[in-house]
């Protein structure tokens, strides 16, 4: 697959121009980053370790009418691998998962408001597993005292937003894989996803349902006319098994007509099987996307160093739907394979596939200075005059220590503690 390096320069004291409500034409700078000023400390573990009422930055979106606010999202809440395998340790259980709107003040991210999500009723969601039936990913999930926690219908892993331009927010998650609309103060107006276990009755088709634990519908974007959502795959779903699919760079990107609830299926190919995968996408154009694609390693790191953290700009235009008319549980079949067991593009070449065509623009680890240190760049929005904000998730300043609990997530290259950011760099 050719790949084109188009370059990028950091955006230090970059002026650019958009339109106010009044249309008056106005100036604004924005800084090369921005770090979220004095996060609140969330709960402090017996151990002595804060974890932070951070979390924001799994996906970021731009207030059309006002450029210095963003809104950033939360995950579930902290949590870490558990012990035994498939269990997961979740720090604060009645963590309600949440849009912060932020305003940028002297290169600081303030935060005032948040807004937690909340299901059809009125009532807080939380990130707890899905039961059996309704996106279950398998884990049993655990508090910080050892005491298992029952899965929830209200469980929601939140990782991708986009603004529905009439005030409310669509949110994809990682569990169902589900796709939320929210209204503005964060009630549920629509739940959708493979199962029919939402609100309102559509579905996404069912094959999604084969998704990774922990690797679902990763990033969303909507396009720019407001009619179509474009969701991403983190990682190659385990479609029909995960050992069917260990060569596999295949994901998927999901279109969801919102008016009508028509859906279309692309293949992207992942550049390496190793990567974390696909974090984020927004859009350009209707057809057109950036992508931010990476490997789950830090800058600075003595024993495992970063080394891929790219934004992609891809194109879906001439792309193969691969959706299937049946809506078979497994997806449409290529010589009796799934697209996933198809592996690479020599499988989709063979296959008569066509994957969205895919050409690099960004390389967060050369190309932002003196260093981008985070390990997990989430989120993506496009700025007027070509600037891209990028977004990272500090997973609440923890990370697992190895015994069922937290340890205090420190960032190799600078030695502090992990913060939510937005870096804000100019592509050419």
């Amino acid at each position: 697959m050719k790949k084109q390096f188009l370059g990028a320069i950091a955006v230090s004291a970059v002026m650019l121009s958009s339109c106010h409500d009044d249309h008056k034409i106005q100036p604004f700078t924005y800084p090369d980053m921005a770090e979220a000023a004095n996060p609140a400390i969330l709960f402090t573990t017996t151990g002595g370790v804060n974890v932070y009422n951070g979390g924001f930055g799994s996906a970021v979106a731009a207030d059309p009418k006002e450029k210095d606010v963003f809104y950033l999202l939360t995950d579930r809440g902290s949590n870490v691998a558990g012990v035994p395998a498939n269990s997961i340790v979740i720090g604060k259980p009645d963590f309600d998962p949440q849009i912060g709107k932020f305003r940028l003040k002297d290169n600081k991210l303030v935060l005032e408001q948040t807004i937690e999500l909340k299901n059809a009723a009125g009532q807080q969601l939380n990130g707890l597993p899905n039961p059996a039936g309704m996106g279950a990913s398998g884990e049993i999930a655990y508090d910080l005292a050892g005491n298992q926690l029952t899965p929830s219908a209200d469980g929601i892993d939140s990782e991708g937003l986009a603004l529905d331009g009439k005030g409310g927010f669509w949110v994809s998650d990682e569990y169902g894989p589900h796709i939320v609309h929210f209204d503005a103060t964060g009630k549920t107006i629509e739940r959708i996803n493979p199962f029919g276990t939402g609100t309102g009755g559509r579905k996404i088709p069912a094959v999604f349902a084969t998704r990774r634990a922990n690797r679902g519908m990763e990033g969303l974007a909507i396009t720019p006319d407001g009619k179509t959502l474009v969701g991403m795959m983190q990682s190659p779903m385990y479609n029909p098994s995960k050992s069917a699919v260990s060569n596999s760079t295949v994901l998927r990107i999901l279109t969801f007509d919102i008016a009508t609830g028509n859906t279309k299926q692309y293949v992207y190919l992942m550049n390496d099987k190793s990567l974390t995968g696909v974090s984020d996408i927004t859009a350009v154009t209707a057809t057109t996307f950036l992508t931010v694609e990476r490997d789950g390693n830090f800058a600075g790191s003595a024993t495992s160093p970063a080394m891929f953290k790219k934004v992609f700009k891809i194109d879906i235009s001439n792309a193969t739907d691969i959706s299937d008319p049946d809506n078979g549980a497994n997806g449409k079949k290529y010589g009796g394979k799934t697209v996933e067991e198809l592996n690479d593009i020599t499988g989709l070449q063979s296959a008569g596939i066509v994957p969205v065509t895919k050409t690099q623009v960004l390389d967060l680890l050369t190309d932002i200075k003196p260093v981008y240190p985070h390990d997990k760049a989430e989120g993506l929005t496009l700025l007027p005059g070509n600037i891209l904000a990028i977004s990272n998730d500090d997973d609440f300043g923890v990370v697992d220590n190895g015994a069922n609990g937290f340890a205090t997530k420190i960032l190799p290259a600078t030695n502090s503690v992990d913060r939510n950011r937005i870096y804000f760099v100019r592509l050419k």
